[in-house]
């Protein structure tokens, strides 16, 4: 074989493999561990995922439904999903390796925060329960199952001293018991400072009321909690007719496992900071935000290199604590 035949049959080999190789990254299959179907934060995951297929990133994700933030974590660790929506609250003690995760820490990284999670707590107007404390020896549910909203909820109920009847299960399930009047309330995370669907189609039909905080209780929560931050809705922001209230909150954002390919994570990135339409469309708390700043502001634990390389090309500075240790 002459030595130009032979470059010419490296070459090809090289062009070969290149695209094989492409052909491979662009077939990439993903999977996205999100929260109850019955949730908006679903909504708004399968609305994150056409925005990544729509902006031809190269990546296919599938959402998968599951018991929300500390089961997408779990699902992370053991290689069953390669990002998931989690809570910040419940992302700092499984990378500090604290609460639930104490001894079992994960080095998962953000790849961006979509909102603000504002916690709900919910009753049934004709409870006659017009306080937290009210809730004392009632049938309650602090949230779904794994969810980084029960993880809160507890933290909440316990610092306060506050011990309800729980009732666990699915937001499906749960939304039917306080519709029957088998259950008093239960704990949701809202749409932005709206309240969130499953608890409009209970306003629908029953009468509901949003509990407050009262000032002793917002003192505690700033003391003894610090991964929580406390907000003031205001009259009329959850909805039409609800009065202003205070509640505790975090903020929500898709985290990836570290091995995620770089390329991936840039790609996805990019393609979801610069969709206009679907993702406000589906959440209602995304309209007129700007997700990465949401980042740079909520974010309590180090970004994915793909995401920190996007953002630094739109011009923001990673703040030291946002970036990975190398």
């Amino acid at each position: 074989m002459s030595v130009t035949i032979a470059t010419r049959a490296f070459a090809l080999g090289l062009a070969t493999a290149s695209t094989l190789a492409g052909s491979a990254w662009a077939e990439a299959r993903l999977a996205m561990a999100t929260t109850s179907a019955a949730s908006s934060h679903y909504a708004y995951a399968v609305a994150a995922t056409q925005a990544i297929h729509k902006a031809n990133s190269g990546v296919d994700v599938t959402v998968i439904e599951t018991g929300g933030a500390r089961d997408n974590l779990r699902r992370l660790q053991r290689n069953q999903a390669d990002l998931g929506i989690v809570t910040t609250n419940v992302a700092y003690d499984v990378v500090n390796g604290e609460g639930d995760f104490e001894g079992k820490a994960y080095n998962g990284q953000m790849l961006w925060i979509y909102g603000a999670t504002i916690q709900n707590v919910i009753v049934r107007a004709d409870s006659g329960i017009t306080s937290l404390e009210g809730l004392v020896g009632t049938k309650f549910n602090p949230g779904i199952a794994g969810s980084g909203t029960e993880a809160a909820a507890n933290a909440v109920f316990e610092t306060l001293e506050i011990e309800a009847d729980w009732v666990r299960g699915s937001t499906g399930d749960v939304v039917d018991q306080i519709k029957d009047n088998r259950v008093v309330g239960y704990v949701k995370s809202g749409a932005g400072r709206k309240l969130d669907s499953s608890t409009t189609s209970i306003a629908a039909l029953t009468p509901i009321r949003v509990l407050s905080l009262n000032d002793g209780q917002v003192a505690t929560i700033k003391e003894n909690l610090g991964n929580l931050s406390v907000v003031e809705v205001g009259d009329d922001e959850a909805g039409q007719g609800i009065p202003g209230y205070r509640t505790w909150a975090y903020a929500t954002g898709i985290m990836a496992r570290p091995e995620l390919d770089e390329e991936q994570a840039y790609q996805m990135t990019k393609a979801v900071v610069e969709d206009n339409q679907l993702q406000a469309g589906a959440f209602a708390g995304l309209q007129g935000s700007d997700i990465p700043q949401l980042t740079m502001d909520l974010a309590v634990t180090p970004l994915h290199p793909g995401a920190i390389r996007y953002y630094e090309e739109i011009g923001l500075q990673i703040p030291d604590h946002l970036r990975p240790e190398s």
